[in-house]
């Protein structure tokens, strides 16, 4: 195992995945492309939306506009599917633009890990909603969703 390792490894059982699901959730929270990167492998591979990304300078440079155009974002991820070393996950998050618009952004995600833990493939899928101020359902602090926050089944997402 590589010094980077981030457990839980595979292969995973629901619980690990449902950690590991978490785990990606509250590292996106934090809006922190350096940190965020650390959870892929150094030559991972994305497709994100129409956008191809390889490897963690290329995550961080992703990561970093992403968080400049999506303004206060909040993001919940909840477990679909899992197998030995791969996660399904489906997600929806809220931000808004420069201009003061918000959205509700849904999509899925696939996941494959290496043995250290780290993700060396994510594919995501993803459509933006436009809502209003009044329709927003993430209220919590900027950071990391309270464990007592509504998930998305909770929600109706």
């Amino acid at each position: 195992m590589t010094h980077d390792a981030r457990p839980p490894f595979p292969p995973f059982t629901r619980e690990t995945a449902v950690e590991k699901v978490r785990l990606a959730e509250d590292g996106w929270n934090s809006r922190d492309p350096e940190k965020v990167a650390r959870a892929y492998t150094a030559d991972s591979r994305w497709r994100n939306r129409a956008e191809f990304v390889h490897g963690r300078d290329e995550i961080v440079g992703f990561l970093t506009r992403k968080w400049r155009r999506e303004l206060d974002y909040r993001l919940i991820k909840e477990l679909w599917a899992f197998t030995d070393d791969r996660i399904a996950v489906r997600f929806a998050y809220e931000w808004h633009d420069d201009a003061g618009t918000w959205f509700r952004s849904y999509g899925n995600e696939n996941w494959e890990f290496d043995e250290s833990g780290l993700m060396r493939v994510r594919h995501a899928s993803i459509n933006d909603l436009p809502i209003r101020a009044s329709e927003r359902a993430y209220h919590w602090p900027l950071g990391r969703r309270p464990d007592d926050h509504p998930g998305l089944s909770d929600l109706g997402f």
